[in-house]
């Protein structure tokens, strides 16, 4: 028979973080630190009104790109938490979650040999989508020195006469990084001189740690908006992972052929989920105090830890992952976090699954509860000391 795969979806890897979410699911007694879910529930006022429009029949089709009364939220929500202005008629959309709207904004922007520039670690989806959109992933490995930050001179070197995507995702899985405004001003100088385009990914842009400081959007700065497509969701801020719900933000120009992609693929997000969403948008703010304010808790308690245990990671100051630096075992990262799932049954993510630049390093998730975590690095200490006994022999 012949063939009935496609050579480019076949050279493409699974996910390195669902390996082991499958292996502890499987397992009695395991706690996973694995995945980047919030383990609150998704506010119940925001569930109320999903629930309400159920009850009132709003079952149908929405436009394509997006309930009107969401759009025109979302930028209430963007002007007021970041600075930007979007015109709600031509440039924003909604996607199902924000892994649709990197996905279509790859395939939109890309022709065969776009080379696009992905900073590593990162988030598992940039290179594959940029595989699929017949672009060229190049990453960018991030340094430990630089706290994981992109430096101008990291991206001055990686430009080509080919370049055309600049991937920005901060604050960064699987790391924490952040970029603070001086960084992206660099950047942007940068951008505009070798007239680049942006793909920012802001989903955790409302879990930053910064005393005094919030997220900075590259597309606030001057000159960038034109240049930026900006992707954010509903998922980590407001722990509606299962309702599916993301948005971009960007050129009409590019808007527009984002939005076809969309129609002819989806034809909307789900209507109950958007509903939804206009409530979150309109009253969430408090909900994300009290578990930005919980998970800041966390990140302290998991850094403690860690200085106790004497396993070296720099502070993270976004999102809700640490990235512990093991090379002091000689194991490499998917050997550490497969002996210690196997020996201790806590399931971490090797820094490998995020990019080659991971090696070395281990992703841990503190979007759990404090009682999951006190026993899962109780677990780790124990893992570390008989490691470092073992070498010390």
């Amino acid at each position: 028979m012949r063939n009935p795969l496609s050579k480019t979806i076949t050279t493409i890897q699974p996910s390195g973080i669902r390996k082991f979410f499958d292996i502890v699911s499987e397992m009695d007694d395991a706690i996973s630190l694995g995945v980047g879910e919030p383990d609150f529930d998704t506010p119940w006022h925001i569930r109320d009104e999903g629930i309400y429009s159920l009850e009132k029949g709003k079952t149908f089709y929405t436009s394509n790109s997006g309930l009107k009364e969401l759009k025109i939220e979302i930028i209430k929500f963007l002007e007021r938490k970041y600075g930007l202005s979007y015109d709600y008629m031509n440039e924003i959309m909604i996607t199902v979650g924000g892994s649709e709207a990197i996905d279509i904004a790859m395939r939109a922007m890309l022709d065969p040999g776009d080379e696009v520039l992905i900073p590593q670690p990162s988030y598992v989806s940039y290179v594959p989508c940029c595989i699929l959109a017949n672009g060229t992933p190049v990453p960018i490995e991030l340094q430990a020195k630089d706290q994981f930050r992109l430096t101008a001179k990291q991206l001055e070197d990686a430009i080509t006469d080919k370049t055309k995507l600049l991937v920005l995702p901060f604050p960064n899985n699987p790391t924490g990084a952040i970029m603070d405004k001086e960084d992206l001003e660099a950047i942007a100088k940068i951008v505009i001189e070798h007239d680049l385009y942006v793909l920012s990914d802001e989903i955790y842009s409302e879990l930053t740690y910064t005393e005094g400081k919030s997220h900075v959007s590259i597309a606030s700065l001057p000159g960038m908006k034109e240049r930026t497509i900006v992707i954010n969701g509903f998922s980590k801020a407001f722990a509606m992972t299962g309702w599916r719900l993301g948005y971009a933000c960007g050129p009409k120009v590019i808007l527009d052929q984002m939005l076809k992609i969309h129609q002819f693929a989806i034809m909307c997000a789900p209507t109950t989920s958007q509903y939804a969403a206009v409530e979150a948008m309109k009253n969430g703010d408090k909900d994300i105090e009290m578990m930005r304010e919980e998970y800041n808790g966390r990140r302290r308690y998991l850094l403690h830890r860690f200085k106790e245990m004497k396993l070296e990671c720099f502070e993270p100051l976004g999102a809700f992952y640490a990235f512990p630096c093991i090379k002091e075992f000689n194991m490499t990262s998917e050997e550490f976090a497969t002996e210690f799932l196997k020996n201790k049954k806590v399931a971490i993510v090797p820094g490998t699954a995020f990019g080659d630049s991971g090696e070395g390093y281990l992703r841990v998730s503190y979007a759990y509860s404090l009682d999951d975590l006190k026993v899962a690095l109780d677990r780790l200490e124990e893992f570390v000391t008989e490691l470092r006994e073992k070498k010390n022999k």
